[in-house]
């Protein structure tokens, strides 16, 4: 499924996607500043969290609380290696059957599940986004 959408339509796009989200644990692609975070601010939105949503640049690891549902947002663009993840419990997070937003995932690739829903954000214009769900 491909979205294509202007910055300020993205608590809609949230909305729309959020069905297509065929797993807990999604991983954001696409480059620096093409709006990973402010999608993933949408969809915690959209899952009933009142939350202050911000980049867990610096702390690997930010959680949320949903209506019913626990939130995990994690970003590991500073990582130095994979054994950082490997000290906060990454694979545990994975598997608890929680929501598990993941920024710069390849980074982790070997903690990855077997099935992930990927969400690649595409860079058209200074305003407008394509969203493709893999």
């Amino acid at each position: 499924m491909e979205i294509t959408y202007r910055l300020p339509e993205i608590a809609t796009v949230a909305e729309t996607i959020l069905p297509y989200l065929t797993h807990k644990v999604v991983v954001f692609k696409g480059g620096m500043g093409l709006g990973k975070t402010t999608l993933i601010k949408a969809l915690v939105r959209v899952l009933g969290s009142d939350d202050t949503v911000s980049s867990p640049t610096f702390g690997l690891v930010n959680p949320y609380e949903g209506t019913n549902c626990h939130i995990y947002h994690f970003d590991f663009y500073r990582i130095k290696n994979e054994q950082e993840a490997f000290d906060i419990g990454f694979e545990e997070y994975l598997y608890s059957g929680n929501w598990c937003f993941i920024e710069w995932a390849e980074r982790v690739a070997k903690y990855l599940p077997d099935q992930y829903t990927t969400l690649e954000i595409v860079y058209i214009d200074e305003n407008t986004r394509k969203v493709v769900i893999d």
